[in-house]
């Protein structure tokens, strides 16, 4: 278990591997932890950066915002604290919409960028999800716990293919949140649009979508019409997880990605 120390708390990571660095972000309700398997796939040629957002998994939650530009100067923090001066940054979900912008707002740091089943447009996310960025609503689920954790239960199955997994590592990371990271991180990538800004990105894109996507609408993997050169991969038989669904495509498909260009 590794951390680093800011000004604004301590911000909790995992390493794995050896080589070119590689940051990795995690979706709303995760950490981590969602991305064991890909550091595992990466670990050969990549030295893979795991971090948790503020009030996610292990790092601080005293903090009064959770906002996803909050997200996005912790990425940019974490690189310079750790001495990444530019590098690959994959995110999934929250995360991805968090490497989007850290793309677009500090280029100089994203040297490639993939999103994986993320919004573009947070208005494409399900409609339980943006309930959720309402302050009475989310009180109301927080604090029935018994209901909420039913709910997930039934619905996990339309959530990832490979759903056992996913509600272990989803339960475990619940019980780390509190209800201020619950709420206004999902209220602020519910009004997070990206789409005016998209055709501004320069380094290489990768898109990669669950066809069966039931979180995100996948056609948000449209948008990527509006980047030069963007590649975009859409996986038949996962839903919002890929790297869970079809670990050994998604892999494939990211090694690829990552290696295109590189020296050596």
């Amino acid at each position: 278990m590794s951390s680093i120390v800011t000004s604004q708390g301590v911000v909790h990571y995992e390493a794995y591997g050896r080589g070119k660095p590689v940051v990795l972000l995690h979706g709303w309700l995760g950490s981590w932890g969602c991305w064991l398997g890909t550091m595992e796939a990466l670990a050969p040629r990549y030295r893979a950066y795991a971090l948790d957002f503020w009030g996610f998994g292990e790092s601080d939650k005293r903090r009064e915002s959770y906002e996803i530009s909050d997200f996005v100067a912790l990425a940019d923090q974490f690189m310079e604290r750790l001495g990444i001066q530019s590098a690959p940054v994959i995110g999934h979900s929250m995360g991805g919409t968090v490497a989007l912008n850290l793309a677009l707002d500090r280029p100089q740091r994203v040297e490639k960028v993939v999103v994986v089943g993320s919004p573009v447009d947070g208005r494409s996310l399900n409609l339980f999800l943006k309930l959720a960025g309402y302050p009475w609503i989310a009180f109301l689920v927080w604090n029935s716990p018994g209901l909420l954790r039913l709910g997930i239960k039934l619905f996990a199955p339309w959530i990832a293919a490979n759903w056992s997994e996913w509600y272990q590592l989803l339960m475990r990371d619940l019980s780390k949140m509190t209800l201020e990271s619950f709420l206004w991180s999902i209220h602020s990538l519910h009004h997070t649009d990206l789409r005016p800004r998209l055709g501004r990105l320069r380094m290489p894109v990768l898109g990669i979508y669950g066809q069966g996507d039931k979180i995100v609408d996948p056609r948000q993997a449209s948008l990527f019409d509006r980047v030069a050169g963007a590649q975009v991969e859409m996986l038949a038989r996962s839903r919002h997880f890929p790297m869970l669904d079809e670990p050994d495509r998604f892999h494939s498909i990211l090694l690829d990605f990552l290696a295109r260009g590189r020296s050596g």
